[in-house]
């Protein structure tokens, strides 16, 4: 394995360890619970889009007219991560994206989307993002989760943006959610089937095929340039943090749920 890669694990290993065995994952033991907890994570499926779209951008052509933009491998890894998370299988073999897989998930747990859907159709209808978060009244955990995932998109490094995709998302997930499975199958009936079909869903692509490309795309895109590697390293730590921060905001609003009862 590259040497700057086992460095940059060994770096953020403390890190990963609090996020899979974060105290939020077995306090998630009702349906009110999950919904309270998707009502948060909907946030971070939502910008994964955003910063896998913007690595599409900057390292394919993705205008017109086309020209040619990087190198094939490079294109070919970010193309093959794209066309999975955004035209993916749901568990009735229709096309959809993972965003759209949550979703559906959350009506069908009986979680609340109005939070989110109002925060896109304001989004989309403004741009701007402090606006759409106070209309949607987004938690502040998960807008600070998001401002740090726009922060990544704003630095036009791909480097580091392919980086925090990579070990702060991709290769993080599988760990992630096989944490919070174990303790939804013993806690949630059938009626929930469409989250664990989400989750063991990327516990299936993203250890076994993703994470993979994703990583390989990060060697390519920093190579032997140690600047590229410290400046990757410190966003990564910086986005692991902010995962870690969202999961507490998760937490505390569990426990004051469960002292408001």
């Amino acid at each position: 394995m590259n040497t700057q890669i086992e460095h940059l694990r060994k770096v953020i290993e403390p890190l990963r360890q609090e996020i899979l065995n974060h105290p939020v994952y077995p306090l998630i033991q009702s349906p009110e619970d999950l919904s309270v907890f998707m009502q948060y994570h909907i946030y971070a499926v939502w910008d994964f889009m955003s910063l896998l779209k913007t690595l599409q951008n900057n390292l394919t052509c993705t205008s017109v007219p086309w020209f040619v933009v990087g190198n094939a491998q490079t294109r070919y890894l970010i193309n093959e991560i794209v066309a999975g998370e955004e035209s993916d299988l749901n568990s009735q073999g229709e096309r959809m994206s993972h965003f759209e897989l949550y979703l559906n998930a959350m009506k069908q747990s009986g979680a609340d989307t109005a939070a989110m859907e109002s925060f896109i159709a304001e989004l989309q209808n403004s741009g701007d993002f402090d606006r759409a978060f106070s209309v949607s009244g987004t938690p502040q955990a998960a807008q600070d989760f998001v401002r740090y995932t726009f922060e990544v998109i704003g630095s036009k490094k791909s480097h580091v943006q392919s980086a925090v995709f990579t070990f702060g998302r991709e290769d993080l997930i599988p760990g992630m959610f096989m944490s919070l499975i174990a303790d939804i199958d013993l806690n949630f009936p059938d009626s929930i089937s469409e989250f664990k079909y989400y989750l063991e869903r990327h516990i299936e692509v993203d250890g076994d095929h993703h994470s993979h490309l994703a990583l390989e795309m990060t060697e390519q895109l920093c190579g032997d340039d140690a600047a590229f590697w410290q400046e990757a390293e410190a966003a990564v730590v910086r986005g692991l943090q902010m995962r870690k921060a969202l999961w507490d905001g998760v937490y505390e609003a569990l426990v004051t749920q469960r002292v408001e009862v």
